[in-house]
């Protein structure tokens, strides 16, 4: 009943992994819109919003999603190095994008290729990982997952880090390697967890 009651009040309580990820596509989405259709400090505002999303989002899929893909079915390896090369040319472009001015008239085209290559990989990780995800994996692993994306992001970077595509390459970074640290740690945490032999 307790769980019933935490769903009705928080409905992204009982979203899986998929669920999860897909609705922040969504988001991104919503807020590519905002950035295009606003000016001055809203405009601002709404890009720096998209830029935190963004970089925690792509972390959080990096250290839990593309780990268990790798494993999960036949050919995920190949499916997550594709995954991987498309967020890193998405990260440079947002790194540039990072530091001008969003009143700059470059500013705009450049968000337009960017909204274009992350939309573009979005609908690859739906159609090629996440739905292989959901035939792979057991309703409890993916749950678990959701749980240790959630994680993630609270300890993610807010700012895009182009090149860093895994745990291994993350550690290079020197300020960001504590931060890294703990990310790590807050997901083995939430995917020690899970209890299910499938996984």
């Amino acid at each position: 009943m307790q769980d019933d009651e935490k769903q009705v009040g928080d409905p992204a309580a009982g979203e899986d992994v998929v669920a999860l990820l897909v609705r922040q596509h969504g988001q991104i989405h919503t807020l590519f819109d905002e950035v295009r259709l606003s000016r001055g400090e809203a405009r601002k505002d709404a890009f720096d919003r998209l830029v935190r999303l963004l970089a925690v989002h792509e972390t959080a899929e990096e250290e839990v999603v593309h780990p268990h893909a790798r494993r999960a079915f036949d050919g995920g390896e190949d499916v997550v190095q594709e995954r991987l090369a498309e967020e890193n040319a998405a990260k440079e472009l947002l790194a540039r994008l990072d530091g001008m001015d969003t009143g700059d008239p470059k500013f705009m085209p450049a968000l337009l290729s960017l909204r274009d290559a992350v939309l573009a990989h979005a609908r690859a990780e739906e159609r090629y990982e996440f739905a292989q995800l959901r035939r792979s994996s057991s309703r409890a692993r993916l749950m678990t997952m959701a749980k240790a994306v959630k994680a993630a992001e609270k300890m993610a970077p807010t700012h895009p880090h182009p090149g860093v595509e895994s745990a291994s390459a993350n550690m290079v970074l020197g300020p960001v390697a504590a931060l890294v640290d703990r990310t790590r740690d807050t997901i083995r945490g939430a995917m020690a967890k899970d209890t299910d032999p499938d996984a």
